[in-house]
């Protein structure tokens, strides 16, 4: 499984899946759009990070993560909040990653008590499933964060 990422540390290596870790912390700050004939993202800033610790209130946040990604063929990725995130009064909410999808993917960051984060920090887990599939994905999120 971890061969599918970037280079990750040994400790990002989990007994049935992989660590991925906190890149950037973003708050919406204008109106997106879901329609029939497309999406619209709306307009994000940065969290001003102290130190490379975010300070996060209660509230919704967008959050990168800094690990590279790639979801072989013939494979189903589902990512899941770290439990040290429930146990502080936060989720992590996710959407599948289909085969093929390759990219530094985004997950909204439920707040519900004040957090400190620290960039690198293990916020989330990687699971990949066997799945039965045609094509992979082409999607606009294809690529995405990718410098």
């Amino acid at each position: 499984m971890a061969d599918h990422l970037g280079s990750v540390a040994s400790e990002q290596v989990q007994p049935n899946g992989v660590d991925l870790t906190l890149d950037t912390v973003f708050k919406q700050v204008s109106p997106g759009r879901i329609g029939t004939d497309g999406k619209e993202i709306g307009e994000r800033e940065e969290v001003a990070a102290d130190d490379g610790v975010y300070r996060l209130p209660p509230g919704g946040y967008v959050v990168r993560y800094a690990d590279r990604i790639r979801i072989p063929e013939g494979h189903i990725g589902f990512l899941y909040p770290r439990s040290s995130l429930l146990r502080n009064s936060c989720m992590l909410d996710t959407a599948v990653w289909d085969a093929g999808y390759e990219g530094r993917g985004e997950g909204l960051l439920e707040v519900y008590h004040d957090i400190e984060l620290e960039t690198g920090a293990r916020i989330a887990q990687l699971v990949l499933a066997e799945a039965d599939h045609e094509g992979t994905y082409d999607g606009s999120y294809h690529g995405e964060n990718i410098e």
